[in-house]
């Protein structure tokens, strides 16, 4: 069975941005192709640091992430090459749609003084990616079980060909975005 945003995006979204935007294909109308969830870690914390916050995003995605190690050594930062800094998880298909839904219904709006999130955040290919200061606004992570605040980078990547027609397709999916 589909994911109801699937759903949602073939019955609603693509109408109306076929409508809105006269693009004379299907094919044409732009669609969420992946999502990345990107945990950084310090590399001057404790060992156990990144095995917490892969144990962290596997809880948040349903997937097992990749842990992400450095290339170069950089002296100031005491960081060694092949050190692991991080871990990220790369969504698809029907696990992206579920984490969206769950993304937009549950865990953005538990965030303190949500008021939307930017609609400046955009690279200019359509692509839109945003930071959350804090893993405990995802319902699926026990607060008695945390032992430290870890924030995370989320892309979303569209293939809109601008910003426009991507600030269209995420609000036409219910992505709560303030106003200007």
């Amino acid at each position: 069975m589909k994911a109801r945003l699937y759903n949602k995006y073939v019955n609603e979204v693509v109408p109306a941005l076929k409508e809105k935007h006269k693009f004379p294909n299907v094919h044409q109308v732009p669609r969420m192709t992946k999502i990345v969830v990107n945990m950084g870690v310090s590399a001057s914390l404790e060992k156990n640091a990144i095995e917490d916050a892969a144990k962290d995003l596997a809880l948040i995605t349903g997937r097992k992430p990749v842990i992400s190690k450095s290339r170069h050594s950089i002296a100031n930062f005491k960081l060694r090459e092949g050190q692991p800094i991080g871990c990220r998880v790369t969504l698809r298909r029907d696990a992206m749609y579920e984490f969206f839904d769950r993304l937009v219904a549950t865990a953005l709006p538990r965030i303190r003084d949500f008021r939307g999130l930017s609609p400046r955040k955009f690279d200019g290919r359509g692509n839109y990616t945003f930071g959350v200061a804090d893993q405990t606004i995802f319902p699926e992570i026990e607060l008695d079980k945390i032992k430290r605040q870890q924030g995370m980078d989320i892309t979303i990547v569209t293939t809109a060909r601008n910003d426009g027609a991507a600030l269209d397709l995420l609000k036409l999916m219910g992505f709560p975005l303030a106003e200007k």
